[in-house]
């Protein structure tokens, strides 16, 4: 048995208080997955009878309109409601769709590494092979965008038990794959801090449950009335995962951008980027 050692419990009823800038109660962020997949692998699929195909052209077609189509009416709305995406890049995006890395430039996003590809999940790796793989992930993006990413979520949300340190060693600060509170919280590695994302506001998880457009929109503004009402005493946070391939569909488009309306009209909102959050948290936090 293999005891969590990573970070430790803290009951969020007894914390010191976060306050966030301009007295915001919630600190919102758009998690926009921008991602590449190999033909030749299976991976997130819309239907599973023929993903162990290759090549899988009906699934592989579905999470390809992602980055051909859907996330250029993605970008039209953030851009509409003033919202910076927090880009979850995997590398090679970089190498194979260079026209997205040069629309996020010109809008100033936020870049997080989230792999090399999400068809191969961040695992199964011996220390030195994964000091290697994350150097050149991290060093892939900042030769991409000019700026070295801070953040990190593993395709899949996967880690290995080395990850948080390395990445640490790489000079990021924070990961995002525990979704586990509605804070950020510091872990037992130095430097680095867990910033809240969700596996519950996330457009693949709920449409994939079959979640219509306006049920979509509800909920997010049922999340953020629950987050300011729980900011009574201390500050939240709000993530809403996208990923193109779902909600830049055209029949769900426009719900996007009515909860992006929604929550670019909140008078108690902090609508930011992952980026900004974590340092926040971190400068004004007490280390321990």
């Amino acid at each position: 048995m293999t005891n969590q050692t990573l970070f430790d419990y803290s009951p969020i009823n007894d914390r010191p208080p976060i306050n966030w800038p301009g007295g915001a109660k919630v600190a919102a962020y758009v998690g926009l997955n921008i991602e590449h997949f190999l033909i030749d692998r299976p991976s997130t699929s819309i239907w599973p009878g023929t993903a162990d195909l290759v090549p899988d052209a009906l699934n592989y077609g579905w999470r390809d309109y992602g980055v051909r189509v859907g996330i250029w009416r993605t970008i039209e709305s953030l851009d509409r409601h003033g919202v910076r995406a927090s880009a979850l890049l995997n590398s090679d995006v970089a190498l194979h769709y260079p026209q997205i890395i040069e629309a996020g430039l010109s809008r100033d996003w936020a870049w997080l590494a989230h792999g090399r590809t999400n068809s191969i999940l961040h695992t199964n790796m011996e220390l030195e092979e994964e000091r290697a793989f994350l150097t050149d992930v991290v060093d892939t993006i900042a030769g991409a965008t000019g700026r070295r990413p801070r953040g990190w979520m593993g395709p899949g949300l996967t880690e290995t038990f080395n990850t948080p340190a390395l990445l640490a060693e790489l000079g990021l600060s924070y990961v995002l794959d525990w979704t586990n509170d509605d804070q950020p919280y510091r872990l037992n590695v130095p430097g680095v801090i867990s910033v809240p994302y969700t596996l519950e506001l996330n457009d693949l998880a709920l449409f994939s449950k079959g979640t219509t457009g306006p049920e979509f929109l509800q909920i997010v503004k049922d999340q953020y009335e629950q987050l300011r009402a729980d900011s009574r005493d201390s500050g939240r946070v709000m993530a809403l995962a996208l990923h193109p391939f779902v909600t830049g569909q055209a029949f769900r488009a426009k719900y996007v951008d009515q909860a992006l309306e929604y929550l670019a009209a909140q008078p108690d909102i902090w609508l930011t980027t992952s980026d900004e959050i974590a340092e926040h948290y971190l400068r004004t936090s007490a280390a321990g």
